[in-house]
């Protein structure tokens, strides 16, 4: 959802430090998340921009628009709405500190930055001197994330921390298909 704000917000010339207009965008724009086998699809305005929302500048500019307390407020709000009914699957960088703080099952994915700065050149087939701009990116991503005031990242007290530095794809959904299946007595 933060990404599809960052991209409505460079479509529109809208300052990613501008938190009324970020918070006027996102009240006026139409994201919708639609799960398919393959992930999610996201739609903005009607738009499939799954694919746009990855690229860099999205990504640079949905950090620095996720900093704003205002448009955080409104973006939860929007979230919990989605998740009211329960049964839902949500990832995020505050789902289980902030949204959804009583979920049944919290976990965190985490790794090592390098490891993280290596997946994510391998996802976007990133080589040469634009690798170096995507792990600083990657790097500054994290510590504005993890710094800011509003809803820090950080693990819930009570979530299931998965380091996957060392794990493969596999290896982490079958620890967490193992954590899904104990919580539900199956």
């Amino acid at each position: 959802m933060y990404r599809a704000l960052a991209l409505q917000a460079i479509e529109k010339d809208a300052s990613f430090d501008d938190e009324a207009a970020l918070l006027k965008l996102a009240q006026n724009a139409r994201i919708q998340l639609e799960p398919t086998l393959g992930g999610n699809r996201t739609r903005l305005d009607g738009r499939d921009v799954s694919s746009r929302i990855r690229e860099r500048d999205v990504s640079e500019g949905a950090s620095r628009t996720s900093v704003h307390p205002k448009v955080r407020e409104w973006m939860v709000a929007r979230q919990r709405e989605m998740g009211a009914g329960g049964g839902v699957v949500m990832e995020g960088r505050d789902i289980g500190t902030e949204v959804f703080p009583d979920a049944d099952l919290k976990i965190f994915l985490d790794a090592d930055p390098v490891v993280r700065e290596q997946r994510r050149m391998a996802q976007q087939k990133i080589k040469g001197d634009v690798a170096e701009n995507v792990a600083a990116d990657l790097r500054e991503r994290d510590r504005r994330d993890r710094t800011r005031a509003a809803s820090p990242l950080v693990a819930a007290r009570d979530a299931v921390v998965i380091n996957s530095s060392a794990l493969s794809e596999d290896e982490v959904l079958a620890r967490i298909e193992g954590l899904v299946t104990k919580k539900l007595g199956r």
